[in-house]
């Protein structure tokens, strides 16, 4: 089930980097926005740091990333290319 947000005629992508707040899971952050921001896509980004809430999406390692509700990555900070695969 997509969680992608119709804004203004646009389609926003539900971005969520899942993590404690590691220097591992800021980093994927800071790729990610700067991957969705080359792309120039509509996108909200959320760190979600609680465990129970990580856990909901069956992640056992972080840093994770979660784009439309759907876990992409899980355990690594891929690249702003790999990312912009991931997001187009």
């Amino acid at each position: 089930m997509a969680h992608s947000f119709k804004w203004k005629g646009y389609v926003m992508k539900k971005l969520q980097v899942l993590g404690p707040g590691c220097p591992r899971c800021t980093k994927l952050a800071e790729v990610v926005d700067k991957a969705a921001r080359e792309l120039g896509i509509e996108y909200r980004l959320e760190k979600v740091t609680d465990i129970r809430d990580i856990t909901n999406f069956g992640v056992m390692m972080t840093p994770a990333l979660v784009v439309d509700g759907t876990v992409k990555v899980v355990g690594k900070v891929p690249s702003p290319d790999e990312i912009k695969k991931m997001l187009a």
